[in-house]
């Protein structure tokens, strides 16, 4: 029989559709935005209080590019604040590109005949991992694509298979998913894998936009994927992760519909996402999109420094979708999360390199930074980042209310930067080569030097010397 999206209903009143498109726009047409109301604005966020629909809008309405600086400025300074200078690293693997959708912007789409299908075996799941152990990797972000082969129990099962390899010091310690929308009953079985969080874009919070762009399967029913996080956190998973693909529509339109969907978390379940994600659009196999709406970089650096003062508690996800320079730059103004030594290609990281091109008919999109995770590691600790591999918050229950108890008032700096520290010397010891290792340590010495003696610094010095005695997975 063939599947109607159509006919998907939701399960639940409180599970409605919450995107007022007309609401929207009336913020962003009527909501000036004077040099003194914005200055308040910044100011509100450095108090680490979350921003309403109207105070975003007025944010996105500057245009003065002084002023566009002090948003960026005051989105740097407060990510300092909350998260203090780690960048937490992770990988995605994608386990599997069948797919039913017809989506314009993918390269997956079931119309692309170039597309080439895989699904990677137990054993290929288990090389890739242990690929990606070795290169000192520690959280992952499973990747599928929309096809009912992978159902609630396909995706249990190779996040299980994920959590069971080691190799040598290596192991995974947190894995992410990003997949198809399931109902109640899906979702607690992907609970009981012991999932991190569970990651769905709407893509385009423009219902005329998203049928636009979505032309056949499951993905086209605008409805069923808008509520399928709220479906999630009734399962129990209250870890969550929401974006938006920026090019599809007005970037100023994503952007307040990002915040309407985190007033929703927080109005229904007292809690927000725990992170969002703004990818760009890139050139993917038979790529078929109008290119109207394509985010200029000066435009993407704003909508990244508006979103971090909007939200200050939610992790900012930057991909290497953006080619390094522009990483690089948008990164101090509010990221906190980055993905790193990336290869989208199936079963791609247990092959060896052999040129930086990439076969864009094995992969969903183009990405634009492909160094090795060690070549970012080094990077980021020149300019004074601590990479971060913590998993601290899920495996200790700092999620949902409780991390937003911590994070929303800025207590979550406290354990972040240790724990990243602690990581990144695991990694020193286990993965750096020689020089990487030399700048580390040296970067860990400077931050040491910078706490405060108030007994935690004692603590932290104690386990930092644990890790060099061999002891490891030392957290707070």
């Amino acid at each position: 029989m063939k599947f109607n999206p159509e006919k998907l209903r939701i399960p639940d009143q409180r599970m409605k559709p919450f995107i007022d498109a007309q609401e929207i726009w009336g913020y962003i047409n009527q909501t000036p935005a004077s040099k003194i109301r914005i200055r308040e604005i910044i100011a509100k966020s450095l108090d680490k209080n979350r921003l309403t629909m109207e105070e975003t809008a007025v944010l996105i309405n500057s245009n003065d590019p002084e002023l566009v600086e002090e948003i960026k400025q005051g989105a740097k300074s407060l990510k300092q604040k909350v998260y203090g200078q780690r960048i937490v690293l992770f990988a995605p693997l994608y386990v599997g590109n069948l797919c039913i959708n017809n989506c314009a912007y993918c390269g997956y789409k079931a119309s692309n005949q170039k597309m080439k299908r895989i699904t990677l075996t137990n054993e290929d799941l288990v090389n890739q991992v242990k690929a990606l152990e070795d290169a000192g990797q520690k959280r992952l972000i499973l990747v599928y694509g929309e096809h009912p082969k992978y159902d609630a129990n396909f995706i249990a099962d190779t996040v299980r298979t994920v959590y069971s390899v080691k190799s040598g010091p290596g192991e995974i310690r947190r894995v992410n998913i990003n997949a198809a929308p399931l109902d109640i009953d899906g979702f607690r079985i992907v609970k009981d894998a012991k999932i991190g969080t569970y990651q769905i874009f709407q893509e385009t919070y423009d219902e005329e936009t998203y049928r636009k762009v979505h032309l056949g399967g499951i993905k086209r029913n605008y409805e069923w994927r808008l509520t399928s996080l709220d479906r999630a956190q009734e399962a129990g998973i209250d870890d969550v992760g929401i974006g938006a693909l920026f090019g599809l529509y007005d970037w100023r339109f994503e952007v307040l519909g990002l915040l309407r969907h985190t007033n929703h978390f927080e109005a229904c379940y007292n809690v927000g996402p725990h992170t969002i994600s703004f990818p760009r659009i890139q050139f993917a196999s038979e790529l078929n999109i109008d290119q109207k709406h394509i985010v200029s970089d000066y435009d993407f650096t704003r909508l990244v420094a508006i979103l971090r003062l909007a939200v200050p508690y939610t992790g900012l996800i930057l991909t290497a979708r953006e080619p390094a320079s522009t990483r690089g730059e948008i990164m101090q103004f509010g990221v906190s999360q980055i993905d790193g030594g990336t290869n989208l290609e199936m079963g791609g990281y247990s092959k060896k390199k052999e040129n930086e091109n990439q076969d864009i008919d094995f992969e969903q999109f183009q990405i634009n930074d492909n160094r090795s995770l060690n070549e970012i590691m080094e990077e980021l600790i020149d300019h004074k980042y601590i990479p971060s591999f913590c998993t601290s918050c899920y495996r200790s229950g700092r999620t949902g209310e409780h991390f937003m108890e911590f994070s929303v008032p800025g207590f979550i700096k406290r354990f972040c930067q240790p724990n990243a520290m602690l990581t990144l010397a695991e990694y020193l010891e286990d993965y750096a080569p020689s020089e990487t290792k030399l700048k580390g340590e040296k970067l860990l010495a400077e931050k040491l030097g910078e706490m405060e003696e108030d007994g935690f610094k004692e603590k932290l010095v104690e386990k930092l010397k644990l890790v060099k005695e061999g002891k490891r997975d030392l957290y707070f």
